[in-house]
């Protein structure tokens, strides 16, 4: 199984409109961030973890093939707005997403014509279907568990893959759902900044102590800001097993 990267920045992507800071003026192709995305494929199965604004960009130069989901961690611009990019993809046939209800009643909010009766000439054929956590799915040759975190007050999915576990946008978790990640291998975990405290999503210390918690053998940092520094400077000093992904990261699970 192969992780790429797409996108591991905040919502507003790094660089940050209007910043001079030394991360957004960075020529280190590390420190550029477009928003957070992911994508898991074998031979026979993709499958793309949200589907933001950046999704185009993000598919371009990658081979183009059928995708047999897209997991939706919740309804936020930054994780869905690339869902009508979804065209092209849609020549193999519908493509299935996959959301809580909360998510699946927005996308019907802001992108109607998509889901309408009577569709408009070339929209992208989505077959969106409501999942809950815990409810284990089979997609190709993946096993999929859907968990449940928060974002702040907003429960949100994170995805256990095999023995991948893929979080972003918590800011805190039920101890009951740690039963879920036994065995996991590889984390992938949102760590917007090292401070000040943010109301939604985890710090570098609050991520840290969950990786510790889950107990993964290598953990990813994703959803980043500008605020975590440099990409080469910040990974020297987190811990061995612990590193920043960057936009295009590929790893073997």
């Amino acid at each position: 199984m192969k992780l790429t990267f797409l996108g591991t920045g905040t919502s507003v992507g790094v660089p940050t409109i209007g910043c001079k800071c030394k991360v957004c003026t960075s020529n280190d192709p590390h420190d550029k961030r477009l928003r957070a995305s992911a994508m898991i494929e074998t031979d026979n199965t993709r499958v793309v973890i949200d589907c933001g604004p950046d999704f185009r960009e993000q598919m371009l130069g990658l081979e183009f093939r059928k995708i047999d989901a897209v997991l939706l961690t919740h309804i936020h611009y930054d994780h869905v707005g690339g869902l009508d990019d979804l065209r092209p993809f849609c020549q193999f046939g519908e493509v299935n997403v996959y959301s809580d209800k909360h998510t699946a009643d927005g996308l019907m909010h802001t992108m109607p014509y998509c889901f309408d009766e009577n569709k408009y000439p070339g929209v992208p054929k989505i077959n969106l279907n409501t999942i809950e956590p815990h409810e284990s799915l089979r997609i190709g040759d993946f096993d999929i568990m859907p968990v449940k975190v928060m974002h702040d007050k907003m429960p949100i999915l994170g995805y256990r893959i095999g023995r991948l576990l893929y979080i972003t946008d918590m800011k805190t978790i039920s101890e009951s759902e740690f039963s879920y990640f036994s065995g996991v291998k590889t984390l992938v975990v949102n760590a917007l900044r090292f401070a000040p405290e943010h109301h939604s999503h985890q710090t570098v210390a609050d991520a840290i102590a969950f990786a510790r918690r889950v107990g993964a053998e290598h953990t990813y940092f994703t959803h980043m800001g500008h605020d975590i520094g440099l990409h080469s400077e910040t990974n020297g000093i987190l811990p061995e097993d612990i590193n920043l992904a960057y936009d295009g990261q590929i790893i073997e699970i």
